[in-house]
């Protein structure tokens, strides 16, 4: 075990690419090195530990991680690096191969960290990097997380892994099985939350509608719990799975205490057929009659939509099919995703392949397509008052938060109006629909 009479006056600095669940992620790692002793900085000091916490969703994502390596040990040859998360999970040789890597750690060892680092104390550079990765079929450990973005917000991890192995997608190799936390275990975490004075957290996870999966306990039983705790002002559902996301879900979020009409929910294409290809578990009919229960007892919520452009078998008259199913639906928002070929998952078999070019021109419609929906949703709510969760004033003084259903509204400095909910009337959108002004209604 490290204590702070071992790392005592040493510092780490942490970088982390991909999810809201790698910042829960890191965010702990980063108080427990704390508790040992080892104190965080950032970019500019000198460090003796870089922590990288990876991301493999993409092989842009891959490249990414390389080239942050790479700068770290450039600019700071003297620290140790320790790497961590999905790229370290399934690429553990290719990233110990990396200059300046001295800890290549598994998915489940994020908290184990800290106990990694005497390992490598005094070891030179050139020493080969010490290696904790754990067979992903045998990972069956929930690690608990939660982190603090910017004093307002919080992200609470309450899952981990995936069983879906969707065609495209790599998670499950890396992450593991889905396994998650128990509902005392995470409703405890939500009341310390609101004891720093927390006002709003973000349910994280992989697959989180399966929460509970083994133990009889489900999301649903947990947001009902959630929905009790005092002193938190508001929840947010980050990410669920359109046959996940039950009616009773939908009608429990439209009358709840603290639950924000805000849905974020993955489609990844408007087509059967690639739907069928990428062994999704639903099809457009039953997305299309989540987002129409939505709307009904919830006019007002924004509905952010996931899409993947470009995969495999995604013909020209396919897309087109999805384009058009997309256009149709009243959401708020896309996230497009081009298509990433993965090493090891199913949807190599496919033969049909999109050019690079194909991709980013469907990309390009796509996110034209998302502006659209962007400002149509937006444009509505000019003129009206919303609740607005006031976050810290930025480093210029000027200060802003999200309505309850999530539009970025500026507002005149007001300090004394840090981390509550007030009322505020949106005077205005800028172009993009992104942010709008407002105005406190006094």
């Amino acid at each position: 075990m490290i204590d702070k009479e071992t790392f005592g006056n040493q510092t780490a600095l942490f970088h982390t690419f991909g999810c809201k669940l790698n910042f829960a992620e890191t965010s702990t790692v980063a108080r427990i090195f704390a508790s040992r002793g080892i104190q965080r900085v950032h970019e500019g000091d000198r460090p003796d530990f870089i922590v990288v916490n990876s991301c493999s969703v993409t092989e842009i994502a891959d490249k990414k991680c390389r080239q942050a390596i790479r700068s770290f040990a450039r600019r700071y040859p003297e620290a140790k690096i320790v790497v961590t998360g999905c790229y370290a999970q399934l690429k553990p040789g290719e990233v110990a191969s990396l200059p300046g890597v001295a800890v290549v750690a598994g998915t489940d060892r994020k908290l184990e960290l800290a106990d990694y680092l005497d390992r490598v104390t005094g070891a030179s550079s050139a020493e080969e990097a010490a290696t904790f990765v754990t067979p992903t079929k045998e990972i069956r450990s929930f690690s608990p997380s939660c982190s603090r973005g910017d004093r307002t917000r919080y992200f609470l991890k309450v899952q981990d892994g995936c069983d879906y192995w969707c065609s495209y997608c790599t998670i499950p190799m890396a992450r593991g099985r889905s396994r998650s936390g128990s509902i005392e275990e995470i409703v405890a975490q939500a009341r310390d939350v609101a004891a720093e004075g927390g006002k709003e957290i973000v349910i994280t996870g992989v697959n989180i509608g399966d929460f509970g999966r083994g133990s009889g306990e489900t999301f649903f039983d947990l947001c009902k719990a959630l929905d009790e705790v005092e002193g938190i002002e508001r929840y947010r559902i980050s990410s669920i799975e359109p046959n996940l996301l039950t009616d009773e879900l939908i009608d429990f979020v439209s009358r709840s205490k603290r639950f924000m009409p805000h849905f974020h929910i993955p489609l990844q294409n408007g087509s059967d057929e690639v739907l069928r290809l990428m062994h999704r578990r639903y099809d457009t009919a039953l997305f299309r009659s989540k987002i129409e229960h939505i709307r009904r007892v919830m006019p007002d919520a924004f509905i952010g939509v996931d899409l993947i452009v470009g995969a495999r078998g995604e013909t020209e008259e396919l897309f087109e099919e999805s384009k058009a199913f997309v256009e149709s639906l009243d959401i708020s928002r896309l996230h497009v995703f081009t298509y990433s070929e993965r090493p090891g998952t199913r949807a190599l078999e496919i033969a049909h392949a999109v050019s690079q070019e194909e991709k980013h021109r469907r990309t390009r419609l796509m996110l034209a397509v998302s502006e659209k929906k962007l400002k149509n949703f937006t444009s509505r709510f000019v003129g009206t008052t919303r609740p607005l969760l006031i976050e810290h004033p930025r480093h210029d003084g000027s200060m802003a938060g999200f309505t309850d259903n999530y539009l970025r509204v500026n507002i005149a400095p007001a300090p004394e109006l840090s981390n509550t909910v007030a009322p505020v009337t949106i005077l205005a959108m800028n172009p993009e629909g992104e942010e709008s002004e407002g105005e406190v209604v006094k």
